[in-house]
């Protein structure tokens, strides 16, 4: 039994990455990203929220409410995360896409989501991620949301400073 259940876990990831659903994210390259051909005649808004999990002291907010990009064009988004504690905390950010439909057309290239993020005490940092939106996403869909919950990633070590997509 234990063994069936492991070997769910990849294929759920797989169903998940190719009907969208769960809302998860793909990852593409600069290159790949910038080759996809920008659509300049529709534009697509993108909602930007942050939360925190239960137990991580921290304050995670986007710096902007929403951004407006054509599909196609490469796009940047930040975020601030503020560690309210007296100690360092390392915390892993996971992203989510509604509606469920659309996140297979929404791809990142760099995301401080990609490696767990040490914030020393009292500390703010800046998390900037790059995307592209598809210009295939359907053409009824003109909102995004782009949600990240962080939660606290016990026992990790942090990644190297400019290691973790947060240049």
């Amino acid at each position: 039994m234990f063994g069936f259940g492991f070997a769910l876990v990849p294929l759920y990831d797989t169903y998940c990455e190719l009907t969208g659903v769960n809302g998860k994210t793909g990852r593409l390259s600069a290159t790949a990203a910038g080759a996809m051909g920008v659509d300049h005649s529709r534009w697509v808004t993108v909602e930007l929220v942050g939360s925190v999990g239960e137990g991580l002291p921290w304050h995670f907010t986007p710096a902007q409410a929403r951004v407006r990009v054509n599909p196609g064009e490469l796009s940047d988004a930040r975020f601030i995360a503020t560690n309210t504690s007296a100690e360092t905390v390392v915390g892993q950010a996971v992203p989510s896409v509604a509606p469920g439909k659309a996140s297979r057309y929404f791809n990142k290239t760099e995301c401080f989501c990609f490696s767990r993020q040490s914030l020393g005490p009292l500390e703010s940092r800046e998390m900037p991620v790059r995307f592209v939106v598809d210009p295939a996403l359907p053409p009824e869909v003109t909102t995004l949301t782009l949600s990240y919950t962080f939660f606290p990633a016990q026992g990790a070590a942090p990644a190297p400073a400019g290691k973790d997509g947060s240049s």
